[in-house]
């Protein structure tokens, strides 16, 4: 596991301390490690290897998703909760989907529902999509996920659409609207 909450976030800081406290202790015995010092260089490394890229912010505090695209831009299947991003990217035929949308108003209710919704998209549908295998012995499904991520939100979430986006909705109309201002003062 790796990650790292916002400096103002005290209960996510509290989370990582006690996966890092399980981490150490002899019951985990080396099936679970805790990297520490998350960040680019860290997530390149982690995004190469990885299966399933699990998101699980409390909505709506998701922040901006760029490791959860990076990792779909790299064939990674995003398992996430439907906050930020995902919200928008989210579609059955490219990743997984943690409860729905709205939610319960208080922070426990809403822990316990994204909990059971967790175990739930687990044990129905990524354990299946992965461990399903063809004569080949290939996840034949599982591919298929990997496949349509790729298709699907590499186009939509991409650098090039998005400086599309930011010179079509933001530069050229301020462009605009200073050469009318800058023609009316003339």
């Amino acid at each position: 596991m790796a990650g790292k909450a916002h400096p103002a976030d005290e209960g996510g800081k509290d989370v990582i301390q006690l996966v890092v406290d399980f981490a150490r202790e002899p019951a985990a015995a080396g099936r679970v490690v805790f990297l520490e010092d998350y960040e680019m260089t860290l997530a390149r490394r982690l995004v190469q290897g990885v299966d399933v890229w699990l998101n699980t912010p409390r909505r709506p505090l998701e922040a901006s998703g760029t490791s959860g695209m990076k990792a779909a831009l790299n064939g990674v299947l995003n398992c996430s909760i439907l906050d930020g991003w995902w919200a928008e990217a989210y579609s059955p035929a490219c990743g997984f989907a943690i409860g729905d949308s709205e939610g319960p108003t208080s922070d426990a209710a809403q822990d316990e529902a994204d909990a059971e919704a967790l175990y739930a998209v687990l044990e129905d549908q990524v354990l299946p999509a992965y461990y399903e295998r063809d004569e080949a012995g290939l996840p034949q499904r599982w591919i298929e996920l990997m496949r349509e991520s790729i298709a699907e939100l590499g186009p939509r979430f991409g650098t090039a659409r998005m400086v599309a986006e930011y010179v079509e909705r933001l530069y050229l109309p301020a462009h605009e609207g200073a050469s009318r201002v800058a023609s009316r003062v003339a």
